[in-house]
Parts: structure tokens; C-alpha cells; sequence
């Protein structure tokens, strides 16, 4: 999965204890999260999915619609994750142009895995 590292040194972040959830499968989501530190798992009717480290970022289609969250998210590790909403996503698209490229990058990989997984 692509590492996206613009939020690396981040200081607005959120600390996550082994067994937080993030986020729940059918919530309304407004936000994507990055994960700065730790592990993230990724779950869809309580099968694994995918595991987040370090550089990932999860939540991205609530920036792109309005649909509920698609999955579970929950922390494996003590984690910190940077949140991004969509004002912030709209700052870093324009003044990053590459991270519009990187988050596509990622969507396209999941989206991948999960018609392999069907």
C-alpha cells in the first residue's frame, strides 16, 4: 500500500489504545484519518480486511461521498493518527498536488483487493 508521510510530524493528533475503535461500519463519516504512529485494522463484517501502519491512511471515501463508513476500524497497537477533514483535504490537494495522486493511489489498491476477495 502507498505511504503517504505529509503527516509524519504532525502534532494535531490522536492517541488510540489497543482495541479502540476508530470507526464502525455503517457510521456517517465526514473525515479520513492518517495513521502516524502504530497499527490500524480495517474490518468488514468482522473479517480482516487490511492492517494500516505507519504512512496510510483509512476513511478516504468520506471525503469523496456521502455514503456510510464502509468498514470497522480499529486500533492493533497503541496508535496516533492525524484526523483530516475535508476542509483540510481540499488545503492539502491544492497545495500538494501529488497528495490527491497518493490517496487515488491507495483507493485504487483497496478497491483491487477487494474484487480479488470476491
Amino acid at each position: 500500500m502507498a505511504d503517504i508521510n505529509l503527516f509524519k510530524h504532525s502534532r494535531d493528533t490522536t492517541a488510540l489504545e489497543p482495541g479502540d475503535v476508530l470507526f464502525s461500519e455503517g457510521e456517517t463519516a465526514d473525515s479520513m484519518y492518517a495513521v502516524v504512529e502504530g497499527s490500524i485494522v480495517l474490518t468488514v463484517n468482522d473479517n480482516l480486511i487490511e492492517e494500516v501502519g505507519p504512512g496510510g491512511i483509512i476513511g478516504e471515501l468520506a471525503l469523496i461521498d456521502a455514503a456510510p463508513r464502509s468498514a470497522t476500524a480499529r486500533a492493533k497497537t497503541h496508535a496516533r493518527i492525524a484526523v483530516v477533514d475535508k476542509r483540510t483535504f481540499s488545503y492539502l490537494v491544492h497545495e500538494h498536488p501529488t497528495f490527491a495522486l497518493e490517496v487515488m493511489t491507495v483507493m485504487a489498491e483497496r478497491l483491487r483487493n477487494a474484487n480479488t476477495r470476491q
